[in-house]
């Protein structure tokens, strides 16, 4: 309602004749008073109407969708999602095939939850063709229409709806029986997913303040064990309450080592940086070293993640000391250096410098350069 390029865009389209409304997570969102972050725009204009309006009215835009009526149009440097009126034709479970509409409520029809169903004009009337304006006020989660039809139409939505419990749910209102319903009888379909999108929603869901009742339901329903086998929610309730104790940031890939479970990688295909984080958290929690010492080794994200994961597994207290240390040890250098063993090199040279530093770690990185080489 109040971004200028937004209403621009809007302006244009309905000067041109054609209806325009905001769509999705940033209506939704406004109604719950959740920051808002991608603006996006339903119309009935067609995306060759869209592109040729755009030029017209001096916008760029950018064909990244136009198979599924989606062009992204550039607003003195902000991109917005213009998506013309669609309805789906054919599904099998991982895309769709879609032919446009020509009014809301079709459109309204092919989406998920009914709070993603809600419109709003330019000027913030809203439209709700499928009742979604209640449950966003009550933080209820609930499928259009079937549950297992829309599971049906893409199995992704199944780890959606407990991403979206996550996030925006209030736990008064419990777990809608239909939802688990047709999400206990489309297990299956969850092995048809690919392992980006799983990673995606995987690290959305533990990036939620606490995630720990929908990994619950996720473990008793069957969907857990069949996208992440072996994984464990039980300590993920005490690491995400050690967090909240301690101000820490919330660390997914934390979360994630928290679960256990093997092929992770494979399951997920996390990135590079991801996957060196979390092997990083995973090896430092089992560690005996001291906090500080996990600090050095890991630097300050894993080290903490690992003092806090530790203190999970234990199922015990932890002092803000404790992430201090940490960030004591991430900044500390080891005083020794290659050249103050001039009469080592090659291996043996490597040898002694692994030496020392664990002597080094083991004093709590007390040890002065000269206590190390003292004999």
């Amino acid at each position: 309602m109040t971004d200028p390029g937004a209403q621009t865009l809007c302006g244009a389209l309905e000067d041109a004749g054609y209806q325009a409304f905001f769509v999705g997570g940033c209506v939704r969102n406004a109604v719950m008073g959740v920051p808002i972050s991608d603006i996006d725009i339903a119309t009935d204009a067609l995306p060759a109407q869209v592109i040729d309006l755009s030029n017209a009215a001096g916008f760029r835009p950018v064909p990244t969708g136009i198979d599924h009526g989606t062009i992204t149009v550039v607003v003195s440097g902000e991109p917005f999602e213009v998506t013309t009126f669609r309805k789906d034709v054919e599904t099998d479970g991982r895309r769709a095939v879609v032919a446009f509409a020509t009014n809301l409520t079709d459109d309204a029809h092919r989406r998920d939850f009914t709070m993603n169903a809600l419109y709003a004009d330019p000027r913030g009337q809203i439209s709700d063709p499928v009742d979604g304006l209640d449950d966003a006020h009550a933080r209820r989660v609930r499928f259009i229409d079937d549950a297992g039809e829309r599971i049906r139409e893409d199995y992704l939505r199944t780890l959606r709806y407990f991403r979206f419990n996550a996030q925006y749910a209030d736990p008064a209102n419990g777990w809608d029986p239909d939802a688990l319903a047709g999400i206990a009888a489309n297990l299956f379909g969850l092995e048809t997913l690919s392992a980006e999108r799983v990673g995606s929603e995987m690290l959305k869901l533990l990036a939620a303040p606490d995630p720990t009742p929908a990994l619950a339901v996720m473990q008793q329903t069957g969907v857990l064990p069949t996208v992440l086998p072996g994984t464990d929610p039980t300590f993920v309730g005490p690491l995400v309450h050690l967090e909240q104790k301690t101000g820490a940031l919330i660390d997914p890939m934390a979360r994630l080592a928290a679960l256990g479970g093997m092929d992770i990688q494979e399951r997920l295909r996390l990135s590079r940086r991801d996957q060196k984080h979390l092997e990083s958290i995973r090896q430092l929690s089992v560690s005996t070293d001291s906090a500080k010492a996990l600090g050095h080794i890991g630097g300050l994200e894993a080290g903490n993640a690992a003092v806090l994961l530790r203190a999970a597994y234990a199922n015990a207290p932890i002092d803000r000391s404790d992430l201090g240390a940490v960030s004591e040890g991430a900044s500390a250098d080891f005083p020794i250096s290659a050249k103050d063993l001039p009469h080592l090199s090659g291996v043996d040279l490597g040898v002694e410098l692994k030496r020392l530093k664990q002597l080094w770690l083991a004093s709590d990185l007390t040890k002065s350069k000269q206590d190390l080489l003292t004999p």
